[in-house]
């Protein structure tokens, strides 16, 4: 299973903005997969099911690296319940709460500033020295996610409102920052082995949410559309793209991986686009020019 991840793609596993890029196309189609899901599954049910998926699978393949790897795996033991509680069960948890009390617009704008959060959160905790290069790439990319979450609307912004749901967002992109800095320090085992226990460590923090939607009554299992959407998540957003999440920030470090969360909207739009049927208008093609030339600012000279 990890040679064939680590060749999917030909050279993909040791490049890490391909990685980062495929990365943000998978959380894009996630953002797809979700309305896609709407009456067919609830939103607990598939933050439950798509780990007791991911942990099925890679738990009776990684076993024999799990225990050989335990003495290293220990010791980061409770920082690996908080990652996947936080940065895996939390997240998503939090992100559909606030999606019952906020705009859309707002969301969006949101969870754009996620790569500000860990450059910030990098330079705290690391001291990790900031480039001007790198503060503008990541400026000109929020200005893209901005332009996309207001429907290049300039009164949409104007008119924005804060609520009880935006604060609950920002704590949400808050916890997955936590995530992404906690990478760059976690045990050196297999990343397989490593998200193996982090994906079993999920089933069981997800628990809760779960119990909680059926005692509400809002529960509802998979129809057979539903399936397929709970696999997509499963294999592709919460499996792959987490293992090449964790490997671009190890090539490349939490603030220059955390750029690439902004491609996810404009991946998101396109794939409505192409799935959904939804319009592609003039400010979607701006966002893509802004994120990608964001990105492509803050990878300048990254090695001097």
């Amino acid at each position: 299973m990890y040679a064939l991840v680590k060749r999917f793609g030909g050279l993909t596993y040791g490049n890490a903005i391909f990685m980062l890029g495929l990365t943000a196309l998978f959380w894009g189609g996630n953002t797809v997969a979700g309305r896609l899901a709407v009456g067919e599954v609830s939103p607990m049910i598939v933050v439950f099911l798509r780990w007791v998926i991911v942990a099925g699978l890679l738990l009776p393949m990684q076993w024999r690296h799990i225990r050989s790897d335990w003495p290293l795996i220990r010791p980061y033991f409770p920082r690996m319940v908080l990652m996947a509680a936080f940065g895996f069960v939390g997240f998503n948890t939090l992100f559909y709460m606030a999606a019952t009390q906020t705009t859309a617009v707002n969301l969006g704008i949101i969870q754009g500033s996620m790569p500000i959060l860990v450059l910030i959160g990098s330079v705290l905790a690391f001291g990790t020295a900031v480039r001007l290069l790198q503060v503008l790439g990541i400026l000109v990319t929020l200005a893209g996610v901005t332009l996309i979450a207001a429907q290049g609307n300039i009164e949409t912004l104007l008119a924005l409102a804060i609520n009880p749901g935006d604060g609950i967002m920002l704590f949400a992109c808050l916890l997955y920052s936590g995530y992404t800095l906690a990478l760059r320090n976690r045990p050196q085992v297999s990343p397989l082995a490593f998200f193996a226990v982090l994906s079993a460590i999920s089933v069981v923090t997800s628990i809760p949410g779960l119990i909680f939607d059926i005692w509400k009554g809002t529960a509802m299992w998979p129809t057979t559309d539903g399936w397929l959407v709970v696999l997509y998540i499963a294999l592709f957003p919460s499996c792959i793209a987490q293992i090449f999440f964790m490997r671009g920030v190890e090539l490349i470090g939490p603030a220059r991986a955390g750029v690439f969360i902004n491609l996810v909207p404009i991946f998101a739009a396109i794939l409505a686009v192409s799935i959904l049927g939804e319009p592609f208008e003039w400010h979607h093609g701006t966002a893509l020019i802004l994120v990608l030339g964001g990105i492509w600012l803050s990878e300048r000279k990254a090695t001097g």
